[in-house]
C-alpha cells in the first residue's frame, strides 16, 4: 500500500541556502580567508560565510515562526557556494563547520521536534571528486574509468573559451560537472551507501536534485529501499518541475517539489502585477482568472494518489528562481494571499528563507542574498507577523493538513474550497478583486451555522450568512481571504 511519512503531512518546511542564512563565530576559519562581506551583492562564485552553527543558533527564530522542518541546500564539501559541485560526499564542507556542525544542528533541531532533510546531488559529481580526479591523473589506465563516460582523449576538464566542450558526459555540458555512470554497479553502491550513511547519521530525508536525469527506475527503487530500510519515516522528495506520475507510484519518491502549485498560485493571486518580462523554463507564468486557476488546481490534485498530495512540497519560490514577491511586482497583498493558500491546501508548505521578512530579488544569484540579521529595522514586521499567524493557523487545525479537498467556487475573482476531516469541515475562500465580492456555496450539510471564523481573527470586512438548507453566503473584503471551521 502506498504510504508517505505522516510527519511530512504536518510539516512547515523552511528552505535554507547555507552560505547565506546565518554565520557564527563558532566556525574557526583559518586566518586570511577571503570571504565577501555579509549582505554584499550575491555573485555566482563568491562566499559570504554562512554555516551550520549559524543555523543552529537561529532555531529559536524558526521555532517562533512556526517552522518544524528544514530543507538545507547542499552542504557537502564543494568548490561552489551553492555546493552542487560535490567533491566529498562524506564530509560536510569545512566552511560550514564540518560534520561536527551538522551533528550539533541535528541534535538541537530534533530536541525541538524539527526535522531536517538534505539536498542529494547524485546525477553528477564535480571535477574535484576523487574518482574523476583519478582519471584526470591516470588517464586510460585509471581503474575508475567506467565511473564516468569518457568520449575522447585527452580530457578537457576546463573550457574557459566555450570552443572546446568537455569530451565526457557532463551535466548540461558543463565541464565542472561530470555525470556519474549509474549503470556501473560500483557507482550505484557508492551513491546508495552515501544515502544510507547520512540517514543513519540522523537526517530525516533527502531532497533529490534533478533525479529524472538518472533515467532508470530500478536505480531509484533500490535507492528508496536503501533509505527506507535505514529509516522507514525518511522523506524522499524529487526536484521534478512538471507532472511526475512515473516517480510517485510508491516505489520511488514520496513526493516532488510542487512547481505546478508554484506557478499556478503566482499566476492567479499575482495576476494584476505579474512581471511580463520574467520567464523561467517549466514555470507557466501568465495571469490566470479564477476558472482557469480552478482547472489547474483540480488537474494538479488529480495527478497523484491522495497520500502523495498530502506530502507534496508546496513552494512559492526557491533558490532556482526569482523570489515570489519580485515576480508579483512587489505586490504584498498578492504574496499574503499566496501564503494563506499555501497554508490551507493539501501538501507541506515550504518557505524560502527571508521571504517572511520581505526579501525580494530577481533570478539567481540575486535570489540567494544574505539574510539581514544585522538590519532588523529593515524587515517587514507586518509581513513576518502575517507569516506567523498563517503558519499557526495551519498547525492549530489538522483539518488544513490532512482533510479531504473539494472545490466549491471559481468565478469572478473568487476561489473557494472545502476541507473535511472526521466529520468536521473548513471552508476557505479568496477574493483577488480590488473590491468586495460575495460568494454563495452549497455545502453537503444541513447545519453550517456552527462555523467560526478562524481567519482572519478579527471579523471586520467579512460577513458570513449560513442557512438551514446548507447554503453559505460570504461577503469577502477586497484582496482578502476567510477561513471558516466548524
Amino acid at each position: 500500500m502506498l504510504k508517505t511519512p505522516d510527519w511530512v503531512k504536518h510539516a512547515i518546511f523552511y528552505q535554507i541556502f547555507p552560505d547565506r542564512f546565518a554565520h557564527s563565530p563558532t566556525v574557526n576559519h583559518p586566518p586570511g580567508l577571503a570571504l565577501q562581506p555579509w549582505g554584499s551583492q550575491p555573485t555566482a562564485n563568491g562566499f559570504q560565510g554562512g554555516d551550520l552553527y549559524g543555523v543552529t543558533e537561529r532555531l529559536d527564530y524558526l521555532q517562533e515562526l512556526g517552522v518544524n522542518a528544514i530543507y538545507l541546500n547542499p552542504i557537502f564539501a564543494s568548490a561552489s557556494n551553492h555546493r552542487y559541485h560535490t567533491y566529498d560526499y562524506y564530509q560536510v564542507d569545512p566552511l560550514l563547520g564540518g560534520n561536527t556542525a551538522l551533528r550539533r544542528l541535528l541534535d538541537a533541531a530534533h530536541a525541538r521536534d524539527i526535522h531536517v532533510i538534505l539536498d542529494g546531488v547524485f546525477n553528477h559529481a564535480s571535477r574535484g571528486f576523487w574518482a574523476f580526479h583519478h582519471i584526470l591523473e591516470c588517464g586510460r589506465e585509471s581503474p575508475y574509468l567506467d565511473w564516468f563516460t569518457v568520449q575522447g582523449w585527452p580530457l578537457r576538464p576546463y573550457n574557459s573559451d566555450g570552443l572546446n566542450p568537455p569530451n565526457y558526459k557532463a551535466w548540461w555540458n558543463l565541464p565542472a560537472l561530470p555525470k556519474f555512470n549509474t549503470d556501473n554497479l560500483a557507482v550505484r553502491e557508492f551513491i546508495f551507501g552515501v544515502a544510507r550513511h547520512w540517514v543513519e547519521f540522523g537526517i530525516d530525508g533527502w531532497r533529490l536534485d534533478v533525479p529524472n536525469e538518472i533515467d532508470d527506475d530500478s536505480f531509484w527503487r533500490e535507492y528508496r529501499r536503501m533509505v527506507k530500510n535505514a529509516n522507514p519515516d525518511a522523506y524522499l522528495v524529487g526536484e521534478i518541475w512538471e507532472e511526475a506520475r512515473r516517480w510517485l507510484q510508491g516505489d520511488q519518491f514520496d513526493s516532488v517539489m510542487n512547481y505546478i502549485f508554484t506557478w499556478a498560485a503566482l499566476s492567479f493571486f499575482g495576476a494584476r502585477t505579474l512581471r511580463p518580462d520574467y520567464h523561467k523554463a517549466h514555470l507557466k507564468l501568465s495571469p490566470l482568472d479564477a476558472p482557469a486557476f480552478g482547472r489547474v488546481i483540480d488537474q494538479m490534485l488529480s495527478l497523484y494518489p491522495w497520500e502523495v498530495n498530502l506530502a507534496q512540497l508546496n513552494l512559492l519560490d526557491s533558490h532556482d528562481m526569482a523570489r515570489a514577491l519580485w515576480i508579483m511586482g512587489e505586490d504584498k497583498s498578492a504574496l499574503r494571499l499566496c501564503i494563506l493558500f499555501q497554508m490551507t491546501m493539501p501538501g507541506a508548505p515550504c518557505i524560502y528563507y527571508g521571504d517572511e521578512i520581505g526579501l525580494s530579488a530577481a533570478d539567481d544569484p540575486a535570489c540567494r542574498g544574505a539574510f539581514p540579521w544585522e538590519f532588523e529595522s529593515a524587515w517587514d514586521k507586518e509581513l513576518l507577523a502575517f507569516y506567523r499567524r498563517a503558519i499557526h493557523l495551519r498547525r492549530r487545525h489538522p483539518i488544513l493538513c490532512t482533510g479531504s479537498y473539494q472545490p466549491l467556487a471559481a468565478a469572478a475573482g473568487v476561489f473557494a474550497f472545502r476541507r473535511e476531516l472526521y466529520g468536521h469541515q473548513a471552508v476557505v475562500a479568496f477574493n483577488i478583486n480590488v473590491e468586495e465580492s460575495s460568494l454563495e456555496v452549497q455545502l453537503p450539510t444541513s447545519s453550517p451555522s456552527s462555523f467560526f471564523q478562524a481567519w482572519p481573527e478579527e471579523t471586520g470586512g467579512h460577513a458570513v450568512h449560513p442557512s438551514a438548507d446548507g447554503r453559505l453566503q460570504v461577503n469577502l473584503a477586497a484582496r482578502q481571504a476567510v477561513v471558516l471551521i466548524d
